[in-house]
């Protein structure tokens, strides 16, 4: 788990995921962040394979900040470290959801209404439990 009090003693230029800053995967809210490794290593696999920009519309997300704009509260995927949701549509959006089986996201949720721009696919690699069994594919 890389959280944001120990990314920044690494310089910039190290940090792991080419095609993500660590700036767009810290929290819309208060700008914390945490990212699980694995996680990321999944969402850099699908990018490398999907050949396009993925624009993360929201990554980490502080409890505070998730009970703010979800209604999964202070706990949901994003608090973990290890969710992200991408902005996408169209052919590209059925890029990514194949990649994102074939790379083991085992959560995925889809928002396909409304103008391209607001449309986007949620990933996520939370583990299984009563509330939210795993792996599952579900619409917004």
């Amino acid at each position: 788990m890389i959280t944001a009090s120990n990314w920044k003693l690494v310089e910039p230029d190290h940090w792991p995921w080419k095609d993500f800053s660590p700036y767009e995967m810290a929290c819309k809210g208060d700008g914390s962040l945490k990212v699980d490794e694995e996680f990321m290593d999944k969402l850099q696999a699908i990018r490398n394979e999907v050949g396009f920009a993925m624009t993360i519309a929201s990554g980490y997300r502080s409890p505070e900040y998730n009970a703010k704009v979800s209604d999964t509260g202070d706990a949901g995927p994003h608090t973990s470290g290890r969710a992200a949701d991408i902005r996408v549509w169209g052919e590209q959006a059925h890029a990514v959801l194949a990649a994102a089986f074939k790379h083991g996201m085992r959560g995925i949720g889809i928002s396909q209404k409304g103008p391209p721009g607001a449309r986007f696919i949620h990933l996520d690699t939370c583990d299984n439990t009563v509330s939210t069994p795993r792996p599952t594919t579900w619409s917004y």
